[in-house]
């Protein structure tokens, strides 16, 4: 590992302006510092506790490729990658301070979980017993409740492997927490490759039946996360399929074909050409694709995305068997982000590899997306955010 002081003076270099060519390579290596401090709190007996330090990994390849992540939520705050030209940009959305993301935000760069997306009227059933869970998107449970786990202290521990520098988060969530059964041991890990990939894999077991499905919930902007719309950009899915869903984006359960419909990604198409023809309320694209790939035990092609000002390209991978994306239909201006950018609607576009929203009160899907996990199972999932130019 690179010393503290080489690796801040060449992270000035890189931050310098996006706008700039990076200096020479720093080659793999990792450094942490505080970030900040949670809000102290009182005790039963009125001690004054005081709040727990958030640690910031910083991780470069030897591209000079920089991923920035935090303790709290496990939040990806930075993610630095070249244009065609050499140039480097942050192209995912958040904030500069720890503040900004304890006042609440739509899941920047955040984990899902314990079960992410909608789990239809916050209710399921599980071995014959119903559990009710809090409907934080009313009449649904959206991405684990009221505090999932993108606003849980998870522990961080940095490395370098043998494929580049890397972070595993761990947090265990309590038995009851959120309303959902049994205590759920999760670990998440990203890594950086040489190869300009950020490789995140997900671990959990459990010591009672309970559901699990995670997903990853950075908003993306190849152009850079203060560029502004991304109706230009290309988007090309591997999914002749999707599952519709009724006006409170919760599926009907049913699998249909997207040809002939605004969701057609089969072919390379500009995200904002059928944007207005996707509906919603509010308007925009916010769906589940169903994989052609299925469940896998290695990562495979899920989608490409394409830049076509800067050159920057994002190639998905993932053992998931669905995708979804969204386009920021709800941001709405209201969250100013990194350097005072305004992030307004659709200014980025997730794709978020997990298994289908609601699974676990559509029994049609159990062999196609299970999400129950019992005692002695593992939840597994990788998924690989690939960087490139497109040539």
């Amino acid at each position: 590992m690179r010393t503290l002081s080489t690796l801040v003076a060449s992270l000035a270099l890189a931050t310098a302006a996006s706008a700039q060519t990076q200096p020479a390579k720093l080659g793999p290596a990792f450094e942490q510092e505080t970030y900040g401090k949670l809000p102290g709190t009182t005790d039963k007996n009125g001690k004054d506790v005081p709040g727990a330090a958030v640690t910031q990994f910083t991780l470069v390849n030897k591209n000079n490729v920089v991923l920035k992540c935090i303790e709290y939520g496990a939040i990806i705050t930075e993610l630095r990658v070249p244009d065609k030209d050499g140039k480097f940009a942050d192209v995912v959305l958040g904030f500069d301070k720890l503040d900004d993301y304890l006042k609440g935000h739509p899941y920047f760069g955040t984990n899902a979980g314990r079960v992410a997306n909608r789990i239809a009227n916050a209710k399921f059933t599980l071995e014959g017993k119903e559990y009710k869970l809090a409907d934080n998107a009313a009449p649904h449970t959206l991405h684990g409740g009221k505090a999932g786990f993108d606003k849980k202290l998870w522990k961080g521990e940095a490395s370098l492997t043998a494929t580049g520098p890397s972070v595993k988060f761990s947090y265990t969530s309590p038995d009851g927490e959120e309303g959902y059964p049994g205590k759920l041991t999760v670990t998440v890990s990203y890594t950086l490759t040489d190869n300009n990939e950020l490789v995140i894999d997900f671990r959990a077991t459990t010591d009672k039946t309970t559901i699990c499905n995670l997903a990853h919930h950075s908003y993306f902007n190849l152009a850079g996360h203060n560029s502004g719309p991304i109706a230009e950009h290309e988007a090309e899915f591997a999914a002749k399929n999707y599952t519709p869903g009724d006006d409170t984006l919760v599926p009907t359960g049913k699998v249909a074909p997207v040809d002939g419909t605004p969701f057609d990604f089969t072919k390379k198409k500009a995200m904002g050409k059928d944007l207005e023809k996707a509906g919603g309320k509010p308007v925009g694209f916010d769906l589940n694709y169903v994989l052609d790939k299925g469940v896998t035990e290695r990562p495979e092609f899920a989608a490409r995305v394409t830049d076509p000002k800067s050159g920057r390209t994002l190639e998905v991978f993932t053992t998931e068997p669905g995708l979804q994306f969204y386009t920021g239909n709800f941001l709405d201006g209201t969250n100013t982000g990194k350097g005072g950018a305004v992030y307004k609607q659709h200014t980025a576009f997730c794709l978020e590899p997990q298994k289908f929203p609601d699974s676990v009160n559509k029994p049609e899907w159990k062999e196609k997306s299970n999400v129950v996990l019992k005692p002695g199972e593992t939840y597994k999932q990788t998924t690989v955010y690939k960087f490139g130019v497109s040539k």
